[in-house]
């Protein structure tokens, strides 16, 4: 195990591993406390049993520059192995600008080779390495200083076994021709869209019971305002209003300090300073935004579960198709994938690229009363009408 602190000790790990076909990659980070994740250690293996590991620590190791490493994420020749690669992503893309390319995600992997939808790190690390994680480090404060042996042990686990895991998916993947599959979930993950969260479209993700127009411009401007300072201040966004503080200030428009104090949800520290003007100048905003620029309802998203019985054979459908392939449904198609093709929508993900191929050519056929379904034992026929 190497512990790594400098960058002359990065660049030549990372120049060994520029010499093999892959190498394996996790992170450990903080969020609790920031807006933009921390990074506190970076964990690489090479390929092999015997293949070295090494712990990258830019918390002890001030003032290294991680450029090596991003060299590495940038080198085409190199597949970089991660297992639920998201957040590990976003980290190298808003600190370094950069994408691991090519990319191998072994939980969507897991996903399409039949290992169901909790395809977990420690399931795979017992169903393929045949071994043991020690989860006794699992909620340690990454960012203290000096790490304990069994902190390091726990950190390089998520790397080492992530070797066998990867060459037996990647080997089943080709035996089975499904790896452009997984290409094609992969993509999203190395698209920047993916980690970019505009101010503007803050609100899309909130939840709300009414779908005023006025309400929602109230919802959108609050949760521009937070998202905003969430961002520039680099705290969580609840530190600055929690969600269901922010649909009750869209209900009662404040437009002065003391009608803020009428906000049973609002925390005691968005009731004065900054953030507490950045919310009354939010509510003038929306007050002052003319209808034609107020946000518009998608009618269809509105009618997604008017056809019930249709939605319930296209669960049925899918399941079928789950079994029969061994994909996880999730990765198939969602429950509001499902909801949007009973309502009549034709443009989502389950309707696209390899899933049109498994699952949406025949729901389409379902739609259309071209298939029936029928039920045998405890398996599902489909059958042409």
């Amino acid at each position: 195990m190497h512990i790594i602190t400098t960058t002359d000790a990065l660049a030549a790990f990372c120049a060994e591993a520029r010499r093999g076909p892959y190498v394996a990659l996790d992170t450990e980070f903080l969020r609790e406390r920031t807006y933009w994740s921390k990074l506190c250690l970076v964990q690489m293996a090479l390929p092999g049993p015997d293949g070295a590991a090494a712990l990258v620590d830019p918390v002890a190791g001030e003032g290294m520059s991680l450029d090596p490493l991003y060299d590495l994420m940038r080198d085409d020749g190199v597949v970089k192995v991660f297992h639920a690669a998201r957040q590990d992503l976003e980290i190298f893309y808003v600190e370094g600008g950069v994408f691991p390319r090519p990319l191998f995600d072994t939980q969507v992997a897991a996903m399409v080779c039949g290992f169901g939808e909790q395809a977990g790190y420690e399931t795979l690390v017992r169903k393929i390495a045949r071994a043991d994680l020690d989860k006794t480090s699992r909620f340690t404060d990454w960012s203290r200083r000096p790490l304990s042996p069994a902190q390091m042990d726990y950190a390089l686990a998520d790397v080492t076994h992530l070797r066998v895991i990867y060459e037996t998916l990647s080997a089943q993947l080709d035996r089975t021709g499904r790896r452009a599959w997984v290409d094609e979930e992969l993509a999203a993950l190395t698209d920047p869209e993916t980690y970019i969260t505009r101010p503007e479209d803050a609100w899309l993700k909130l939840r709300t019971r009414t779908t005023s127009r006025p309400f929602l411009t109230m919802v959108r401007e609050l949760a521009r305002f937070r998202e905003h300072y969430a961002q520039t201040h680099n705290i969580p966004r609840t530190r600055v209003l929690k969600d269901d503080a922010l649909i009750e200030l869209a209900s009662l428009r404040p437009l002065t300090h003391e009608d803020l104090g009428k906000a049973r949800l609002l925390l005691r520290e968005a009731r004065r300073g900054e953030i507490a003007d950045g919310i009354l100048a939010a509510v003038r905003a929306a007050l002052a935004t003319p209808p034609e620029a107020m946000p518009k309802v998608d009618p269809g998203r509105e009618r997604a579960a008017v056809d019930s019985a249709l939605a319930d054979l296209l669960r049925v459908l899918l399941k079928a198709k789950s079994e029969e392939t061994g994909v996880a449904p999730r990765l198939i198609a969602s429950a509001a994938d499902l909801d949007a093709i009973a309502a009549g929508a034709r443009d989502v993900p389950a309707l696209t690229g390899w899933r049109h191929e498994v699952f949406g050519a025949d729901a389409l056929r379902l739609c259309r009363g071209e298939i029936a379904l029928s039920a045998r034992g405890g398996a599902v026929r489909v059958l042409r009408v």
